[in-house]
């Protein structure tokens, strides 16, 4: 992906025990990239989206 390491984030909402996700919104400044992983599996792979898919699925979501 890059040679920046992604500084995972997991929303606080995420601590109710269901199936959560993970992202690394420190990558969107210098490549433009948002990666998401399963934080259940954080050794497994990640979706890499562009910053603007991401804030258009963002979008989508909390409508």
């Amino acid at each position: 992906m890059t040679t920046e390491s992604p500084c995972w984030f997991k929303s606080s909402y995420s601590n109710n025990g269901g199936d959560c996700v993970e992202v690394a919104h420190n990558l969107v400044p210098t490549h433009g990239v948002v990666p998401v992983r399963d934080s259940k599996v954080p050794a497994g792979p990640s979706l890499t989206l562009s910053a603007a898919a991401f804030t258009a699925f963002l979008a989508s979501v909390k409508r």
